[in-house]
């Protein structure tokens, strides 16, 4: 696989989940959220991890702003 891949939304979804169940340093970690997500290397899965704590680093550094919300639901007619 290419390491400029896409992820999907869904993709995103089952690696985030996959994180928070298998728990970092257990064993064959990077192999189970990989195995989870499925189609992914564990190398693609390690960079998207990667880039996914650079994105968090970024946030609560306030190098990127928080999305300015309304307080209309955009779902309500």
């Amino acid at each position: 696989m290419s390491s400029n891949s896409k992820w999907t939304a869904w993709e995103n979804k089952v690696f985030e989940d996959a994180l928070a169940s298998y728990g970092k340093g257990t064993a064959e970690w990077w192999q189970n959220v990989a195995e989870a997500v499925g189609g992914k290397s564990v190398e693609e899965v390690k960079r998207h991890y990667q880039k996914l704590v650079q994105d968090i680093n970024r946030i609560e550094t306030g190098k990127v702003p928080l999305p300015n919300y309304s307080n209309t639901n955009p779902y309500k007619s």
